[in-house]
């Protein structure tokens, strides 16, 4: 369950009649624990708590109790010893008209009103596994409404099912926008009279809902008339007291969907929330969810935390803002002068979404001119920064619709609280023409005609050529000259997974360069568009970004023409999970890059909470020149030659499991010289035995006399003749062989292909001479073991997390760019002899806890001491060879393989170069 369903979940169970036994029961099971869990706490054989309650081992201790005992109770389980042996994080008492509730942990609490706990269920969240933080039990609210808004939206579809089909969804995200308007505008004193929109539509429908869309129809139009010209409209009476809203809001379509008795019902719930507490910081991207059929049953997903946000925005630009404002003190000039430069400040999110980083920008920048009005002694000075400044870009034109809504909500909400309600009223409305978000296409579109910095006036590229901002001049004419501030979360989309809208628009964008785009990420076409903006134009960029980007063969694809523009990484937060609400949902795996044009100035390095003033930044976001690492044919180092292991193309006939090859041998014993273990990323790690049929050709008439070895054989050949590939259909009389058969027959040391980023050395495995390492696996065949002493240790894990980037969280292995361009120093025979022991004694940790997997031996939480001890010694010995001492930490590490690359392939190209002149002469 996600948050979202456990709102829901937890507020029926609030609204329901009060049942002490069943109580307990009902609230685990609304935290998304299963029946069987239930069945078993019900029966006494889980449950172990000594005051008739309900006890969860790892989780929560829950009492009901007699009228008026709850703090009683709520000491009474704190104090129970079976809470602590039972390592409760929880504690939980009501008597169904009041609740208290602790997390141990924390030391926080939670007392209400029985009724009201639902508004406290951010702070059970961990229950459900749901790794949380104290934003999202702060922002309840918003999760409570969208919740409500979904179970409306699916509720008139149902009635309406036109309304969600692309013909009419735009009418139906319009009319969504529009209510949630409503809302916020009834309980902030825009319309007369807290609840009065919700209260109208109660009282002017019908309670068998057959006129409520026709109630609501007229309540648009009244907020789209004019006060002079409502009667001439035929605006009744009771509908007259709302005002003159416009903004395009209401503007165009004014039809409503029908509603049934239930939407009807669900409407008015919507409307009895308290709207004053919305927070259009992370609203809007919750509410997006609403209306995406695809997004719907992830929601509650979408939530982007604040201090996430303000790692973008504060060394973008807000932190020089506040800079300024220290340096200011209270010199009015200076004051002056800073207000001045904020008003004109452009933020453009160039894939904005609902708008939650222009959001966050608005507020934080409204704080700080209202600093500065409060020392110019000017505290209820209308804000000199427009809403219009911050501009976006977004594809979908619901997000659009909200981000609009949510950046005027914004702009009242701090009118509010820096200026007071009166004054906020007072301005408010009517709302503005002005269409500061562009619906489109943001790597089709001229980025710089949508700010007009030259007053051109707005040229969009577009094949799609839909609505434009309007009176761009007009809206920049007071800004001419001001910064721009490009940020965002552009869509993370590798070149595998692209459609085929996306690799055109890659295409279109880099054709002209010489990039290789086809295998470029997406989120490169943003990078490479604010970089030619910025190029242009007094500001920078950041963006947020999977780590690929400055991992791996993306960086020597994007960056070195990119920063050929005169364009430097001015600031980057190294990798941090940028994670959302999901239940044991991983985050994603991030890092944010700040670009600019080349000035002098300070430059940072932002990890694990420490900021790092530096001189330079290159793309694999350390303090060191610009090194692009292309694939190496050979390794840098002389280590031996590693190859990718055998391919089968098979269609699975040549492979079989345990099972098979057991029923196999039973029939035709014959069989087994044709039978070899197979060995891939998965049989290495987790110990999985498979077998794999192998045939020499010499062999091949008599393994066809076996029936079931032929049957696979021409299983083999059919497989290969249905491919697209013209090369595989070609093999398809080899059915005896891999497809692709690199070596074999020789003691190898593997690595896998891919493994988890969660173990702290890359898995490597030794296998023998009769076992077929497949394509999951890089092997080097007939090695000395120093080979994999170096292959195992932590310098050459950091090294190729950094120089082959990853799949996906994992880690994502290459020979060309991991192995082959690993910078060894010159190895004497006696460091080959003593990394060859720091092998075997790997190895022989390994043995003694047979039969363990990979998999168990290197759990980080579980790895036994005799291994651990085993790579430390291993590590300790590799590294006195590079330094003379152990590295201080990963950025140590990097910082000395680059330089170590660096003059080794400088050094080779000197090489070549001198012995191509030796030959000219």
């Amino acid at each position: 369950m996600n948050a979202i369903e456990i709102e829901q979940a937890i507020t029926d169970l609030a609204e329901q009649p009060f049942d002490f036994i069943e109580f307990p029961y009902q609230f685990l099971e609304a935290f998304g624990n299963k029946s069987t869990t239930i069945k078993r706490l019900r029966a006494g054989t889980s449950n172990k708590s000594d005051l008739g309650g309900v006890l969860q081992t790892n989780n929560i201790h829950l009492l009901t109790c007699e009228t008026g005992k709850v703090t009683q109770a709520l000491a009474a389980l704190k104090a129970s010893p079976v809470t602590a042996k039972a390592k409760a994080k929880f504690v939980l008492a009501t008597d169904g008209f009041y609740l208290e509730a602790e997390d141990l942990t924390s030391g926080e609490t939670v007392a209400c009103a029985f009724k009201d706990f639902p508004d406290h269920f951010g702070f059970f969240l961990p229950l459900a596994g749901i790794s949380t933080v104290r934003q999202i039990s702060e922002n309840a609210f918003d999760i409570r409404a969208t919740s409500r808004l979904n179970r409306l939206y699916v509720e008139l579809l149902k009635e309406n099912p036109i309304w969600g089909t692309a013909e009419r969804s735009h009418d139906m995200n319009k009319f969504m926008a529009r209510l949630i308007f409503c809302f916020f505008a009834e309980d902030t004193d825009i319309f007369v009279g807290k609840g009065r929109f919700t209260e109208t539509i109660e009282q002017m429908s019908l309670r068998d809902s057959s006129n409520t869309h026709e109630v609501i129809a007229i309540l648009f139009r009244t907020m789209n008339t004019n006060r002079k010209e409502r009667a001439a409209a035929g605006i009744p009476r009771w509908a007259d007291e709302f005002p003159y809203v416009n903004g395009r809001l209401f503007s165009g379509n004014d039809d409503v969907p029908r509603f049934s008795k239930i939407a009807r019902s669900y409407l008015l719930h919507v409307g009895s929330l308290d709207w004053t507490k919305i927070n259009p910081d992370i609203f809007g991207s919750m509410i997006q969810a609403i209306a995406e059929d695809e997004e719907r049953g992830e929601l509650g997903m979408h939530y982007t935390s604040v201090p996430n946000i303000l790692k973008v925005l504060n060394p973008l630009f807000l932190d020089d803002l506040r800079t300024k404002l220290e340096e200011a003190d209270d010199n009015a000039r200076a004051l002056l002068n800073l207000r001045k430069r904020i008003a004109r400040i452009r933020i453009f999110d160039p894939a904005c979404g609902s708008g939650n980083f222009l959001v966050i920008a608005y507020k934080e920048m409204r704080a700080i001119e209202a600093e500065i009005n409060r020392r110019r002694d000017e505290p209820d000075r209308k804000s000199e920064i427009p809403i219009t400044n911050f501009r976006g870009i977004e594809l979908r034109d619901f997000p659009a619709e909200i981000a609009r809504l949510a950046l005027v909500i914004a702009e009242y909400q701090c009118d509010v609280l820096y200026r007071g309600q009166r004054l906020a009223l007072a301005e408010f409305l009517p709302l503005r023409y002005d269409n500061w978000i562009t619906c489109d296409n943001a790597l089709r579109l001229d980025w710089l005609s949508l700010m007009d910095v030259g007053g051109s006036g707005v040229k969009l590229v577009s094949d799609n050529l839909l609505q434009s901002p309007l009176n761009q001049a007009e809206i920049d004419f007071e800004n001419e000259g001001g910064e721009t501030y490009i940020c965002g979360n552009p869509p993370y989309v590798g070149s595998s997974k692209q459609s085929a809208a996306q690799k055109s628009d890659i295409q279109k964008l880099f054709e002209a360069s010489n990039i290789k785009y086809k295998n470029l990420d997406y989120i490169s076409g943003w990078f490479w568009l604010a970089s030619k903006f910025c190029k242009d134009v007094n500001g920078a960029a950041a963006f947020v970004t999977t780590n690929s980007i400055c991992q791996g063969e993306q960086v020597n694809l994007l960056w070195p023409t990119l920063l050929n523009k005169n364009m430097e990484i001015y600031f980057a937060h190294t990798s941090f999970k940028w994670s959302n609400l999901a239940k044991n949902k991983a985050g994603v795996t991030c890092v944010i890059v700040g670009i600019r044009a080349i000035k002098p100035g300070s430059k940072f390095i932002y990890f694990d909470n420490i900021r790092k003033e530096v001189t330079r930044i290159n793309p694999y976001l350390l303090e060191f020149a610009d090194v692009f690492i292309p694939r190496h044919s050979e390794s840098i180092s002389s280590l031996p030659k590693m190859l990718k292991g055998n391919q089968p193309t098979d269609g699975g006939n040549l492979i079989l499991a345990p099972w098979e090859k057991r029923d196999l041998l039973r029939r035709n014993p014959e069989a087994e010289i044709y039978l070899r273990k197979l060995y891939g990323s998965k049989e290495l790690i987790d110990g999985v035995d498979r077998y794999c049929i192998w045939i020499e050709d010499y062999e091949l008439k008599d393994a066809r006399s076996i029936t079931e070895i032929s049957r696979r054989l021409g299983g083999v050949t059919q497989a290969r003749l249905q491919s697209p590939a013209q090369s595989t259909r070609k093999r398809a009389n080899d059915a005896h062989r891999f497809i692709q058969i690199q070596d074999y027959g020789k003691r190898a040391m593997v690595v896998p292909e891919v493994s988890s980023e969660k173990r702290e050395y890359i898995p490597c495995g030794i296998l023998d001479e009769e076992s077929i390492a497949t394509n999951k696996l890089f092997a080097v065949y007939e090695p000395d073991l120093y080979v994999f002493a170096l292959c195992s240790s932590k310098l050459h894990r950091v090294w190729v997390e950094a120089v082959c980037g990853k799949l996906e969280e994992r880690i994502s292995y290459s020979n060309v760019l991991g192995y082959n361009t690993f910078p060894v120093p010159e190895l004497t025979e006696k460091n080959k002899a003593d990394l060859t022991r720091c092998a075997e004694d790997i190895l022989l940790a390994r043995e003694h806890h047979f039969p363990a997997t990979i998999a168990d031996l290197y759990d980080q939480e579980k790895m036994p001491p005799d291994l651990r001890m085993a790579h430390e010694r291993n590590d300790e010995v590799l590294e006195r060879i590079y330094i003379g001492r152990r590295f201080k930490n990963n950025t140590e590490r990097l910082e000395k393989l680059f330089d170590l690359y660096t003059k080794m392939t400088s050094s080779t190209a000197s090489a070549k170069s001198k012995k191509r002149m030796m030959g000219a002469n």
